[in-house]
């Protein structure tokens, strides 16, 4: 059975990796044909040029393979186990003792494989290609923004509510445009504003406000409701040199806020998740994006289950190439859906978890009636 299982993973493996590395240079060359169509004369007078571009271009391969192994390893094994199936090779696996459960059991533990290298990709490789990409981007390109009106955050200390507002990010993971508005927790009155030209993340914790203007407000202590609304305030102005801010926002959380979530790890997007909901904002976004993370790589046993029964159909010469043209639709309809779902959960206010997880339950289900009925009951 060692020899039979060496030989079945040694095919799965080559066969998966091929395609794989397929599809990558396939939307690697779509990246080149972007970057090439966005170079402009002003770019190029700032260094952008084709080497520049072409090294931006790799950096986006760790996203791509995250996406795409899930159907690199459907496509893969439905390839060979549709072979073995051609050849009769696998009729006489069956007759030397490997039966449909002994079969699914070998393959999900080589999944196993998959899973691990699908979520080491998805939750380290890819975030980190991404982030230096971006900031490698913005170094010719100017900073990050989301609009006009930049990212806004909040964050709740002690008796203070305040809301964070972050024009762009720059090449140098600092912070350009920032704003902090603080508000009384109890009468809701605005207490102090800064703003600072530029900021940076300090590695103990905190910001650091580079020449920033801090206007304080302070009123006589009201006796009474009508008292608070006519109260005079009085404003004091100062401009230290630096200021450091404490505060619980990470780079990582202000990443999420003007860079796709999708850049960040596992642990991050639980972490940015809880501070949402710690302050009242809604995390309907990041808690469909952690699931995804959470549920995407094991997608790969849902693929996997669903070649086996190929290995049970009688294929005649040149029927193999329907079959893996089957697996190419089933692989792009598994991408596209899984895609869809959160954007449709999104919108209808699903369970976040259900959002992610309903294209892996699908697919699970069509995987398992499939199994049932080639495998068991023919």
């Amino acid at each position: 059975m060692k020899t039979i299982r060496r030989m079945i993973y040694n095919e799965v493996v080559i066969a998966i990796g091929v395609v794989a590395l397929a599809f990558l240079l396939l939307f690697l060359g779509f990246d080149l044909i972007d970057e090439l169509q966005d170079m402009t004369d002003q770019r190029l007078m700032r260094g952008y040029t084709l080497p520049v571009a072409l090294l931006n271009v790799m950096l986006q391969a760790p996203e791509h393979l995250y996406d795409l192994l899930p159907i690199a390893v459907l496509i893969g094994a439905i390839f060979v186990m549709a072979r073995l199936a051609g050849s009769s090779e696998y009729t006489i696996l069956r007759t030397s003792g490997l039966g449909p459960l002994r079969a699914l059991t070998m393959l999900l533990i080589l999944g196993l494989g998959f899973v691990a290298l699908t979520f080491v990709v998805g939750d380290y490789a890819a975030p980190a290609a991404n982030h230096t990409s971006e900031m490698f981007k913005a170094r010719f390109l100017g900073d990050i923004t989301v609009g006009r009106t930049g990212a806004w955050l909040k964050e709740r200390q002690g008796d203070m509510n305040y809301s964070i507002n972050i024009g762009a990010l720059n090449a140098h993971s600092g912070m350009s445009n920032v704003r902090i508005f603080g508000f009384d927790s109890g009468t809701g009155r605005l207490r102090m504003v800064i703003h600072a030209p530029k900021a940076s993340f300090n590695p103990d914790g905190g910001w650091d406000l580079q020449q920033p203007e801090r206007k304080t407000l302070f009123a006589d202590s009201p006796t009474s409701a009508a008292a608070a609304s006519s109260a005079d305030p009085r404003i004091t102005i100062d401009r230290p040199a630096s200021l450091h801010w404490p505060t619980h926002l990470s780079q990582a959380m202000v990443a999420a806020a003007v860079l796709n979530p999708n850049d960040m790890r596992t642990v991050e997007l639980f972490q940015y998740t809880r501070h949402l909901e710690a302050n009242g904002q809604n995390a309907q976004r990041y808690q469909i994006a952690f699931w995804r993370k959470v549920f995407y790589p094991l997608s790969c046993l849902v693929m996997l289950v669903l070649a086996l029964p190929f290995a049970y159909l009688h294929f005649r010469t040149g029927n193999i190439t329907g079959s893996v043209f089957l697996g190419v639709l089933a692989g792009i309809s598994f991408f596209l859906l899984n895609n869809l779902s959160g954007f449709i959960g999104n919108l209808r206010n699903w369970e976040p978890w259900i959002a992610a997880a309903a294209p892996g339950i699908l697919y699970s289900i069509l995987s398992l009636g499939a199994f049932t009925w080639l495998v068991l009951r023919r």
